[in-house]
């Protein structure tokens, strides 16, 4: 695994429980180019994942529009919280 930057581990962070795409945005401080871009990378590596909220379940989606990422909900995956025990 890779070393994630400290916007990334900040964003991963805030995603213990699913978070909408505003909410990770107003309490990271980043710019909206930033988060963007360290929501896709951690969606890459599987870190994180794309919730459906419509559904009570939260079940995750396996699409997402990454030109829309505000209509979104994240939260960690199981390797998304063992890589923020192991970076403490």
């Amino acid at each position: 695994m890779r070393k994630l930057y400290p916007s990334e581990k900040l964003v991963l962070a805030r995603l213990i429980f699913p978070e909408p795409y505003e909410v990770i945005l107003e309490e990271t401080g980043l710019p909206t180019g930033a988060l963007r871009d360290d929501l896709i990378n951690l969606i890459n590596y599987r870190l994180i994942e794309v919730v459906n909220t419509e559904i009570v379940k939260h079940d995750t989606s396996a699409f997402y529009d990454s030109d829309n990422l505000q209509d979104f909900t994240f939260r960690a995956t199981k390797t998304g919280l063992k890589q923020m025990r192991e970076s403490v």
